[in-house]
């Protein structure tokens, strides 16, 4: 069951790729202001200053057709912990729960998913630890920097079992798929965001091409939905 849930999400994935670059077309021939990196356009529509996170903040490039993959590392100067992920993500978002790690200033992280087999720790596994073993998502976290370099669900009946949650920024090449949405809005209150602040955040989200919502996205959310339905007896399977 878990392989047809994989599936599907894959299925979904490649057939947003298309939008997601035509979004991207679109968001350049509207902007106001843009910067070029080294290998990319990244462009930034500066009509707010609220933060939501700094790649966000910044632009994030639109996909590159030939992204495979890469290698995640986390922040320490010395010895850092690396990840090898040869898959292009899916379902990229950010995120506003309290369980993701968001880099310094960031109110969202920026989470996406892999296949469980494409994620491999190529380098100092010895400095990784779980989080919360008790979490449904256990977050393998760099002991002495923080960074949360992988989330693996174990739980085999889980919709998303099979699927790993890393952050795309954490990526020492381009070319990773950028955000679609934004999860678990509302839970940045949780953190300490004023409500107050709240209109002009989901503002800002909008603004970056975020489609704000205080759960997943419909499609995620029917995927969770499919599977509870098929292990009742609900659906044929």
């Amino acid at each position: 069951m878990a392989i047809t849930i994989i599936d599907k999400l894959r299925n979904l994935f490649s057939e947003k790729s298309q939008d997601t670059e035509r979004s991207a077309e679109s968001a350049s021939e509207g902007s106001t202001e843009a910067r070029t990196d080294s290998s990319t356009e990244r462009v930034t529509t500066m009509t707010s200053t609220t933060s939501i996170h700094p790649a966000i903040d910044r632009g994030v490039a639109p996909a590159q057709p030939d992204f495979q993959g890469g290698t995640l590392t986390c922040k320490c100067s010395q010895e850092p912990v690396q990840v090898k992920v040869g898959a292009q993500v899916a379902h990229n978002h950010a995120c506003g729960c309290t369980k993701c790690w968001k880099p310094e200033g960031a109110v969202f992280s920026m989470v996406a998913v892999v296949p469980r087999d494409a994620v491999t720790v190529t380098a100092n596994e010895d400095k990784l630890a779980v989080v919360d073993p008790d979490a449904v998502i256990q977050r393998h976290a760099c002991k002495q920097c923080g960074v949360h370099m992988y989330g693996r669900i174990e739980n085999k009946d889980h919709p998303f079992y099979g699927l790993d949650f890393i952050h795309p920024e954490l990526f020492e090449e381009d070319g990773w798929a950028p955000p679609e949405f934004a999860a678990f809005v509302s839970s940045i209150i949780e953190a300490g965001t004023s409500p107050e602040q709240m209109d002009d955040i989901r503002a800002r989200l909008k603004e970056r091409g975020l489609e704000p919502y205080d759960c997943l996205s419909p499609p995620l959310m029917d995927a969770i939905a499919t599977h509870t339905a098929k292990a009742k007896g609900v659906l044929p399977q």
